[in-house]
């Protein structure tokens, strides 16, 4: 599968083949043992399975990662992020760049300009989707190894999480229009994830016995007709109790709103199913007439509600089941709840709820 010939201009061609019927490449030589010594480590190379084709090498950057994106097994909304994380932040200044020309210090300073416009955490995100497409040409064998080495991350704020004053929830729930005051009420009194709050239908709820089943989540919606896919993680499979103020917020909210499709508990104005920057601008537009610090999101909420467990005795066992994590919550995220009073730590009052409700934190154990 490999060969020397003389050409007439006096060099020396180098001829080979990975496997037989595959193209055949060609190099050209100087001196016939240069071609030779060549060929000897083309040779090594592919006996050992360690042979990278030179012309797989010249694919762009965005061919391959877009190839290698539609065929990963994605759920809908990890599908969204890896496309536009890549489409906007990545593609801008790699996507042209043949694959294998890409250098590691080009990765490094790519990733300090994506530092001056996005968030720490964002930059870590786009910069492991990176990675991980490098890591896969790797196993593809377009190149021998990935740029995407000892690379420096910007370091964000980690410090110590502070869940919400229940003042500042209750200022939240009079912030956001009516028809998500029960979302609010319901998100800190069950713990539960944006996408699986944004999921629940009414058939998930059950009233008597006061608890919510998780098996689902939205994470798309389609015509105005929601997708839904399993919870972020397997403990996500998990039964919550609800507090009366929770039960009898879903209960109004049901009944002066109604359901969407599917029965969905919590809809637009249209009664489709929320969409997350739908709704972040609500937020966003509520926070600050609430007071809430710059940058909380609507995971707040469930740090509140693990600050209302720890602060009713609950162990970090019984915490980490309710949240449906699959390892123990980490004392960033407990460590400024842990040391509140229990009286600071209840449940919004409402105009849905009847005054002196408290949670019944206990019901499923400690």
């Amino acid at each position: 599968m490999a060969s020397i010939d003389r050409r007439p201009s006096g060099r020396y061609r180098a001829r080979w083949r990975e496997h037989p019927g595959s193209p055949q490449r060609t190099r050209h030589f100087d001196r016939k043992a240069d071609a030779a010594r060549f060929l000897d480590g083309v040779r090594g190379d592919i006996a050992r399975g360690l042979y990278i084709d030179p012309a797989s090498g010249r694919m762009s950057f965005r061919d391959y990662a877009e190839e290698w994106r539609v065929a990963q097994m994605h759920r809908p909304s990890t599908a969204t992020q890896c496309e536009s994380y890549l489409r906007l932040h990545a593609y801008p200044t790699l996507g042209d760049r043949p694959i294998a020309s890409i250098r590691r210090s080009e990765i490094q300073g790519w990733v300090k300009g994506c530092s001056e416009v996005l968030a720490p955490g964002s930059v870590e995100l786009v910069y492991r989707w990176v990675a991980t497409v490098f890591k896969a040409a790797v196993g593809d064998r377009l190149i021998a190894v990935s740029p995407c080495i000892r690379i420096n991350l910007p370091k964000g704020d980690r410090g110590e999480v502070q869940p919400l004053e229940i003042t500042a929830v209750e200022a939240l729930a009079a912030s956001v229009p009516l028809r998500y005051r029960a979302l609010i009420v319901f998100a800190v009194g069950t713990g539960l994830r944006q996408g699986e709050c944004f999921g629940l239908t009414v058939d998930r709820v059950d009233f008597l016995r006061r608890q919510v089943r998780v098996d689902r989540q939205l994470v798309a919606t389609t015509g105005g007709r929601p997708q839904f896919g399993p919870p972020k993680t397997q403990a996500g499979f998990r039964t919550v109790p609800m507090p009366s103020v929770v039960t009898d917020a879903l209960a109004a909210h049901i009944s002066q709103f109604g359901t969407g499709p599917e029965a969905l508990v919590f809809t637009n104005g249209n009664q489709h199913p929320l969409r997350r920057n739908a709704f972040a601008e609500t937020w966003h537009r509520a926070a600050p007439v609430a007071g809430l610090p710059a940058g909380t999101t609507f995971h707040a909420l469930r740090h509140f509600y693990a600050s209302l467990l720890i602060g009713h005795g609950c162990s970090v066992k019984a915490v980490q089941r309710r949240l449906g994590h699959h390892s123990a919550i980490s004392g960033e995220v407990l460590g400024g709840s842990a040391a509140r009073p229990c009286g600071k730590r209840r449940l919004p009052r409402t105009s849905q709820r009847r005054r002196g409700c408290h949670p019944e934190v206990r019901r499923s154990g400690r």
